[in-house]
């Protein structure tokens, strides 16, 4: 056989197993209750923010308006804003006794700034259950209590409702539709749950339940002060502690517009993506196998190969399942996911480049660059 055919057979296998594996995983996706009971324990949510005066309001108005959490505190972390993000925040507020703003100190120079953040937040928090959230996301009425019933209803230490990503331009409608898609497709959910490997899980800081005891049992957010992945790195630490993660559908509980164009999000992406699958080989050796599975097929495809059109047509399936379960456009943006996977692949190939070279920047403050730490 000669080896370019053998390349497209293996890629397409590859896609169609991926998508199999899928269907398999949305039967076990845990999906909150649409009316959840009220939460019988203390719960704080946590909302670091630096210069969102812009989008924090919906942000913020959504956590005061939570249902079902009767002994709940609210603290924003200030993070060195320089447009007013905290007056946007106190006047949002209205005196609501509810809420604390606390000033944040800044990280030390090279590291970034969202796990410090979070560190600052479980320190001053007082509930049971710690709920971090960003400030480009807004959350339905009954997200808190639905999130908690699943959290304590399954036995988890962590938990990440993932948010709808609101996707509207090109850019964000090629590349975000993916963050869901990954790991619907390769994280065995059930199984990672009960396994104790910190390599079978997944996390979105996005929207992040824990139980307090179990994420100081881990060493909280300070104890991955490095990681610019920081959801990801505690997510590892609490099932390294002995403790349980999941993944739940949050379509329904929480929606996020991270980026408005190409240079926001190739920005974000590129800040953190060289973390995203471990040290350099691991991360080719997974850039490797999403091209084999998406990008192979469908240019064989395009040359008359049969196998690459039923690779092609087993990644589109698998995209337009993804935005079923996801609150996402499937179509016609599901027809893309090649160029949607040569874009994640670009975008990773540069997040390495810029980190190799000490080049990376968030939000003003530079990070630190070097090797990858082998974790």
């Amino acid at each position: 056989m000669p080896p370019a055919r053998a390349l497209v057979l293996a890629g397409s296998a590859l896609a169609v197993l991926g998508t199999l594996h899928q269907v398999a995983n949305l039967r076990g996706l845990r999906r909150p209750p649409a009316d959840p009971p009220p939460v019988a324990e203390p719960v704080t949510l946590a909302l670091p923010v630096r210069d969102e005066a812009h989008r924090v309001a919906p942000a913020l108005a959504a956590l005061l308006a939570q249902r079902g959490v009767p002994d709940l505190e609210l603290l924003v972390l200030d993070d060195g804003s320089t447009d007013g993000t905290a007056d946007v925040v106190r006047a949002v507020a209205d005196g609501d006794p509810r809420l604390r703003v606390l000033p944040g100190t800044p990280p030390p120079p090279g590291l970034p700034g969202k796990p410090h953040a979070g560190a600052q937040l479980a320190d001053a928090a007082r509930g049971r259950v710690l709920v971090f959230v960003d400030a480009d996301v807004v959350l339905a009425p009954h997200a808190v209590a639905a999130a908690v019933a699943v959290l304590r209803g399954a036995g988890l230490d962590l938990l990440s409702p993932w948010p709808r990503q609101l996707a509207d331009g090109a850019a964000a409608r090629l590349v975000q539709p993916l963050l869901q898609w990954s790991w619907m497709v390769s994280l065995p959910l059930r199984r990672a749950e009960r396994s104790t490997s910190p390599a079978l899980c997944a996390a979105n800081g996005q929207f992040l339940v824990a139980d307090a005891a179990a994420l100081s049992r881990a060493g909280g957010f300070a104890g991955v002060a490095r990681d610019v992945l920081d959801d990801l790195a505690v997510a590892r630490a609490v099932k390294r502690a002995g403790g349980r993660v999941g993944v739940a559908d949050g379509a329904d509980l929480a929606a996020c517009r991270m980026y408005e164009g190409w240079t926001d999000l190739s920005a974000g992406y590129r800040k953190s993506l060289w973390a995203a699958f471990g040290p350099a080989p691991a991360s080719a050796a997974v850039a490797a196998a999403l091209a084999l599975a998406y990008v192979v097929p469908p240019l064989a495809a395009l040359c008359g190969s049969r196998a690459g059109l039923v690779g092609y047509g087993a990644a589109v399936a698998s995209r337009v399942l993804a935005a079923g379960h996801s609150g996402g456009r499937a179509w016609p943006d599901a027809l893309a996911h090649p160029v949607s996977v040569a874009a994640l692949l670009g975008l990773l190939g540069a997040s390495w480049r810029g980190h190799r070279r000490g080049e990376l920047t968030w939000k003003g403050r530079r990070l630190a660059g070097g090797p990858a730490p082998g974790r």
